[in-house]
């Protein structure tokens, strides 16, 4: 199979934003049947009314559960892994729930998967995995790691397990523009965390394509990254303000929160000395390299201090007519952007 027409796809937490968009796209691409594996049985149902497929398959169940995952992964060609804890305050409180879900759960999707004979496994990563600085990101981290060690362990299995690693994706739950937008209608003040803070700029579709593309791509343990312009949240907030009518919106800086970084990075330096370019996309090979150390006692990797992280300070920055360009790219924006000319 080269080609994902046909297949049966399983999608943990397939309820959210990222899982609606890629259920969407993968119905649109003549797939047999998608499995929808989360906890959440009203949003189940509300997705069941909504999309109204007989291609669709819905299990109740979580990452947690080994059980439940087996269930929902029987006759699947591919595993789309989202389920996850994605808050960070909510895990800074609760750093063992990340664990059990972010860690333990995908340690269970891989598990389940090459149990159940699947071909390809693609798990969500964030870009809070890099550097990390938050109990999220560090479990993300942790998440990463897992899909390495199957791959270093079990070189042999027929399941390739891979990583998608993004930045803040545009208009998905928890994203700042719908509150800027939700701000601008009301009338008041936007407000935003640090003038100078930049973020990539990435939209659901982008996301989901570098997902089919790792499905179709990746080798045993690949970490796959979109190449993204970003924009200052300033930036941000003021484009926003405009497509909704305001040029000149009230700005409040609040400051920034616990566990936030200045900027994203979503390739460390040590990654790009190995990453290829694939045009849209960055591909970081797995380390196959023995973890005896001793046998690089003497040599090591020189290539590390020429080059840079891969970070929203240092790629393409877009000044405010380019951020407006980009939202407009929006479906959400483009609705929103009618009603306000109406």
């Amino acid at each position: 199979m080269t080609s994902i027409q046909g297949a049966t796809i399983a999608i943990t937490g397939g309820t959210g934003s990222f899982g609606s968009t890629m259920v969407r796209h993968l119905l649109a691409r003549d797939v047999a049947a998608i499995h929808i594996l989360s906890r959440d049985e009203a949003k189940q149902d509300e997705m069941r009314k909504r999309f109204s497929d007989s291609r669709l398959r819905f299990f109740l169940g979580d990452v947690r559960d080994r059980e439940s995952v087996a269930q929902a992964f029987v006759d699947t060609d591919f595993v789309f892994h989202a389920a996850a804890l994605k808050q960070v305050p909510s895990c800074e409180f609760f750093p063992e729930q990340a664990v059990k879900t972010n860690v333990t759960g995908s340690h269970n999707v891989i598990e389940a998967a090459a149990a159940a004979g699947v071909r390809s496994v693609v798990c969500l990563s964030t870009d809070k995995a890099v550097y990390p600085v938050n109990a999220m990101g560090m479990s993300k981290a942790l998440m990463e790691k897992t899909v390495q060690a199957f791959a270093r362990n079990h070189p042999h299995s027929k399941t390739v397990v891979s990583v998608t690693r993004y930045g803040n994706v545009m208009y998905s739950r928890g994203s700042v523009i719908p509150l800027f937008v939700r701000q601008s209608e009301r009338g008041e003040p936007l407000t935003i965390t640090e003038p100078s803070m930049t973020r990539f700029l990435m939209s659901l579709q982008e996301s989901v394509d570098l997902v089919e593309h790792a499905f179709l791509h990746a080798e045993p343990g690949d970490l796959f990254v979109r190449k993204a312009p970003a924009s200052t949240v300033s930036v941000l907030a003021q484009a926003v303000a405009e497509l909704m009518g305001d040029a000149s919106p009230d700005i409040r800086v609040i400051g920034t929160r616990h566990g936030e970084k200045l900027h994203e990075t979503l390739l460390s330096r040590e990654e790009m000395v190995k990453a290829t370019d694939q045009g849209d996309y960055f591909r970081v090979p797995l380390d196959a390299r023995s973890l005896e150390y001793e046998l690089y006692f003497e040599e090591g990797e020189r290539e590390v201090v020429a080059v840079q992280d891969y970070t929203s300070e240092n790629t393409t920055r877009l000044d405010v007519a380019g951020t407006k360009e980009i939202l407009l790219q929006l479906p959400e924006m483009q609705k929103l952007v009618g009603m306000a000319l109406a």
